[in-house]
C-alpha cells in the first residue's frame, strides 16, 4: 500500500459530483487494500520471495502500458534528469520492496491481524518521523495519541514478544511516505520507476529459482492457473494507487486521512475469518492503539472543521 502523496489543493475541492466521485475512488483503493490477504492467500503455495518478484516485474509491465495509455512519459523522463529523484525513489523503492515483502510474509504464515497492527499505528508513526526528521513540533493531543500506540506496542512486547512484523510494516510506509513527500513525480510514475529499479534483481531471483535445483519456478512448473493468477499481480499493486491519486484530486488530504483506516480494518478481519489467534493480550494492545487512533482522528477532524 503507498502513502499520501501531496496534490495541488485547489483540486481539493469536496464539492458536489466531485465529492462523490472522490468518496468511491477512496472506498474503493482502500476496500482493494483491505482484501489483498485473500490475493495472497490464492497464489500462497507460490512463496512470499517469488511473489514478491513477480509483482515487480508485472507492476512494470502494467504500468509501462498506464503510462503509454495516458501519455505521461514525460513524468517518467523528468525524474530521469533529476539526481535529486534518482535518489529519492531509489530509496523508496527499497522501502517499498521490504514493506511488500513483509506484509506478504504475514499473510502466507498466517500473521495478518500483525500485520494489519502495523498499518493501524501507521499515521502515529508518521508524525513521531515528522517530529524526527522534518522538525514538526506534536501537538499536546498527539503526544497523547503516540503514547497509546506505544502503550499497545510496549504491552504486546512484553506479554507476546516484540511485534516485528506489525513494526516494520509501519516503519517502512511511514519512511517511504516521508521519502515520497519530498519527491513528487506522481503516483503512477513514481510507482513505474521504483519497480524499473527494481526489476532487474527481481528478474535475476526469477532466473535463479528457474535455474536452481532446490527451488522450482512456479511460473515454469505450474499450470496457466498459476501464471494468469501471478501475473494478476501488476493489476491489484496498480490499480488502487490509482484511484487514490483519483481520489486525491478530488478531496482534501484531511478527508482522504478518514479513510485509511479501512484497508487495515479489513485486513484485521480478514485475520480473524481465518482463524488467527486474538487473545485477551492482543485485545488489550488493540485497544490501546485503538484509543490513540480515535484521539488522534478526533483532533484531526475538529482541526479540519475550524479550517473550513
Amino acid at each position: 500500500m503507498p502513502a499520501s502523496e501531496n496534490t495541488p489543493p485547489g483540486q481539493h475541492t469536496d464539492h458536489g459530483v466531485d465529492l462523490r466521485t472522490g468518496v468511491l475512488y477512496a472506498l474503493a483503493a482502500y476496500g482493494l487494500w483491505g482484501v489483498f490477504p485473500l490475493y495472497f492467500k490464492v497464489v500462497g503455495h507460490v512463496g512470499a520471495d517469488e511473489i514478491l518478484a513477480h509483482r515487480i516485474v508485472w507492476s512494470v509491465l502494467f504500468c509501462g502500458l498506464l503510462l503509454s495509455w495516458t501519455g505521461r512519459w514525460s513524468r517518467v523522463r523528468a525524474i530521469v534528469a533529476s539526481p535529486a529523484a534518482w535518489g529519492a525513489l531509489s530509496a523508496s523503492a527499497l522501502l517499498n520492496a521490504v514493506n511488500w515483502l513483509c506484509f506478504i510474509y504475514a499473510v502466507l504464515t498466517d500473521r495478518i491481524l500483525e500485520a494489519s497492527l502495523g498499518y493501524f499505528i501507521n499515521p502515529l508513526v508518521s508524525i513521531v518521523l515528522g517530529m524526527v526528521f522534518l522538525g514538526e513540533r506534536l501537538r499536546r493531543v498527539q503526544w497523547v495519541a503516540v503514547s497509546f500506540a506505544a502503550a499497545g506496542v510496549a504491552f504486546l512486547t512484553v506479554r507476546e514478544g516484540l511485534p516485528w512484523i506489525a513494526i516494520t510494516v509501519a516503519v517502512t510506509f511511514g519512511l517511504y511516505g516521508l521519502v515520497r513527500k519530498r519527491a513528487t513525480p506522481g503516483p503512477l510514475a513514481g510507482l513505474f520507476f521504483e519497480t524499473t529499479l527494481l526489476a532487474p534483481l527481481a528478474l535475476a531471483y526469477l532466473a535463479w529459482l528457474w535455474l536452481s535445483h532446490d527451488r522450482t519456478l512456479v511460473f515454469v512448473s505450474g499450470g496457466w492457473n498459476d501464471r494468469g493468477l501471478l501475473a494478476l499481480s501488476g493489476l491489484v499493486t496498480t490499480l488502487p494507487l490509482l484511484w487514490f491519486a483519483a481520489a486525491a484530486n478530488r478531496l482534501r488530504l484531511s478527508t482522504i486521512g478518514f479513510f485509511q483506516y479501512i484497508a487495515p480494518t479489513g485486513q484485521f478481519l480478514l485475520g480473524l475469518v481465518y482463524g488467527e489467534l486474538f487473545s485477551a493480550d492482543r485485545a488489550i494492545a488493540f485497544a490501546l492503539i485503538w484509543t490513540g487512533i480515535a484521539v488522534f482522528a478526533g483532533e484531526a477532524w475538529r482541526r479540519s472543521r475550524k479550517q473550513g
